[in-house]
């Protein structure tokens, strides 16, 4: 049945991601509202951001065996993963959310607030994985830091950074 499961959602996440960039691009109106649309355009740097550093951080910190930067060997609570547990997740509904302030079309609303709330269910799967794999280490850790909220998270860094001193 998980087999399964992942198929469908990963079939669902598909069409409702891909649909919603193609209305995007469809429905896009140069002539909207510029700080709306550079508002979408900053919020897209910042899903750039999430998507991009944990593929660093994991090649430094993770001690990766086999190709892929997801083959950690070790628990990474550093960097990025200090912030928010599923960086890359909520790059992708950043990307939602962004997407929409571009193009406030309903149907790109519709699409990316399906994609986002398919995306932030797979994140529940992803801990079963990682509690399975690194134990209470990882349980420890979600205590720590937070799911997706990311700006929960820098508070939480910054509190931890200076109880530290």
């Amino acid at each position: 049945m998980k087999g399964k499961k992942m198929i469908a959602s990963g079939i669902v996440l598909t069409v409702t991601a891909i649909g919603q960039i193609i209305a995007a691009i469809l429905f896009y109106d140069p002539e909207g509202s510029a700080a709306r649309i550079n508002a979408g355009f900053a919020v897209m740097m910042v899903s750039a951001i999430f998507g991009w550093l944990p593929i660093l951080t994991f090649r430094r910190k993770g001690k990766v065996q086999g190709r892929s930067y997801m083959h950690t060997t070790v628990l990474v609570d550093s960097g990025i993963y200090a912030i928010v547990r599923h960086p890359q997740y909520l790059a992708g509904i950043l990307l939602n959310v962004a997407l929409t302030l571009i193009t406030p079309h309903w149907l790109v609303t519709i699409l990316g607030m399906a994609a986002a709330l398919v995306t932030a269910l797979g994140t529940y799967d992803e801990e079963k994985k990682c509690i399975d794999k690194f134990g209470q280490p990882y349980m420890e850790y979600m205590q720590k830091v937070p799911r997706l909220n990311f700006i929960l998270g820098i508070f939480r860094a910054l509190r931890r950074k200076q109880t530290d001193r």
